[in-house]
């Protein structure tokens, strides 16, 4: 089973919105999922029905029991993170500052410390309007663990991909290097880079295509705006050529893309010339990834 990850170096350089047209495209051969759990918004162009949704409980935090603490001051002592202060003599534990090491529940004369798994998202499967299934999540708001959620919801994906005899996963990627990023590209047999020619774009592209280096996975370009910067789009080019990155397809700048995701639909469904050079790019990746046309 191929899975197809789109990411980029930068927000705001028209991923989602491709990934989306990507989606669409693909139709109900695919499975997709959105791993951008800081930031989702495929569901506003795909409308999801929102049909399964489970908590997601991950990492640990620490709770102080008032009616066992005797107030000794131990705990307070051994963090390292200042997250615990006493008040008129009532010891708390501050949840966002927190790291959930357990130290303190250890040094716990009393046991009055315990270590929990706190609800940090939620996750979803949901059929989407093109009849495919789409796993999504949200991250609660301060919370941490986004990679581990993000990994969640590639594993759910590709579940989803083989029981239902899909022809591809395909998953729109966290913006930037992190962590996400990190668990977006585990697995993938092919990494579509979105950028534009800005002096960040590029910066930002060479920065995430040496992570994909890493992973050993073969990438493809498409480059959005490229009309923006000839002299940045130049030098996008010539790295491309460079590091043998194919180059999908170059989108001129067009204020219908974002008028598209305004509208609630993809770019290939409200413009035709922007659809055209999405599909010829949609259509490179079926042929690299060798995925069987329907």
């Amino acid at each position: 089973m191929k899975e197809i990850v789109v990411i980029s170096g930068k927000g705001g350089t028209g991923k989602t919105s491709i990934t989306a047209s990507f989606a669409y495209l693909g139709g109900k051969d695919l499975a997709i999922a959105d791993c951008d759990v800081d930031a989702a918004d495929m569901h506003l162009l795909l409308e999801p029905d929102f049909g399964h949704q489970h908590d997601f409980y991950s990492g640990e935090l620490s709770a102080i029991d008032a009616s066992i603490c005797i107030g000794c001051g131990k705990c307070m002592s051994v963090c390292r993170f200042d997250a615990i202060s006493v008040k008129e003599g009532l010891y708390t534990i501050d949840p966002l500052a927190c790291e959930g090491c357990g130290y303190c529940a250890r040094i716990c004369p009393v046991k009055a410390i315990t270590n929990e798994q706190p609800n940090v998202g939620s996750l979803y499967r949901s059929k989407i309007r093109t009849r495919a299934e789409m796993v999504h999540a949200r991250l609660a708001i301060g919370a941490d663990n986004s990679g581990k959620l993000v990994a969640k919801v590639k594993n759910i994906s590709k579940e989803v991909a083989q029981q239902q005899s899909r022809s591809a996963a395909l998953a729109d990627g966290s913006p930037g290097v992190g962590c996400p990023v990190v668990s977006s590209l585990s697995g993938a047999s092919f990494v579509v880079l979105v950028t534009e020619p800005t002096v960040s774009g590029v910066h930002d592209l060479k920065r995430v295509h040496e992570l994909v280096k890493k992973f050993g996975i073969k990438a493809g370009c498409i480059i959005n705006k490229a009309d923006l910067n000839l002299n940045m789009l130049e030098e996008l080019e010539k790295f491309l050529t460079e590091e043998n990155i194919v180059l999908l397809g170059k989108i001129p700048y067009d204020e219908k893309f974002t008028q598209a995701m305004t509208n609630g639909k993809t770019v290939v469904e409200y413009d035709e010339h922007l659809g055209k050079i999405i599909s010829e790019s949609w259509e490179k990746i079926k042929d690299i990834v060798n995925i069987q046309r329907s």
